[in-house]
């Protein structure tokens, strides 16, 4: 199967943006960098890409200009094992600026959407007791970030 990897397209912040991610997931690192050369669409030894790997997943950045801007169409998601995992990636991803939605989703500082989500909520959302499932959705969207106790609370209400 060919290799799928996402590619970013930045204004200016590229490596910026590499740095953060490199510094929020472990298991990461910058790959490599490449710059813009005389006669090219933006100054000559400017940051062009960026390739970094986050815990085994390559990205591209690229630095291209103000044209096109990240949207909630596209998403990451982080599946998180429990909620020190949960807590971590929302205080990271948030730091320097970033904006929190609703339903585990977040905004980074660049405009990147996020879902933090644990793995325990897609257990009870896939539950057989319909139920229950339609309980953890009706809190899931009550909430800000994912508070795992509160799911599984909704889950064994009557």
């Amino acid at each position: 199967m060919p290799k799928i990897t996402p590619f970013l397209w930045f204004d200016t912040q590229a490596k910026e943006a590499a740095d953060f991610y490199v510094s929020v997931f472990p298991n990461s690192k910058i790959r490599d960098v490449s710059y813009y050369a005389e006669g090219m669409p933006a100054p000559a030894g400017s940051v062009m890409v960026v390739e970094f790997e986050l815990d085994g997943q390559v990205f591209q950045a690229l630095n291209a200009g103000p044209h096109f801007k990240f949207d909630e169409a596209i998403s990451f998601m982080i599946d998180c094992a429990d909620q020190a995992e949960v807590d971590y990636y929302w205080e990271k991803l948030l730091s320097g600026g970033g904006e929190e939605s609703q339903c585990g989703w977040l905004k980074d500082r660049f405009g990147l959407s996020w879902q933090v989500t644990p793995r325990r909520l897609m257990e009870l959302m896939a539950d057989p007791d319909k139920a229950k499932a339609a309980r953890v959705g009706a809190a899931m969207m009550q909430m800000i970030k994912i508070d795992i106790a509160k799911i599984e609370a909704a889950a064994e209400a009557a």
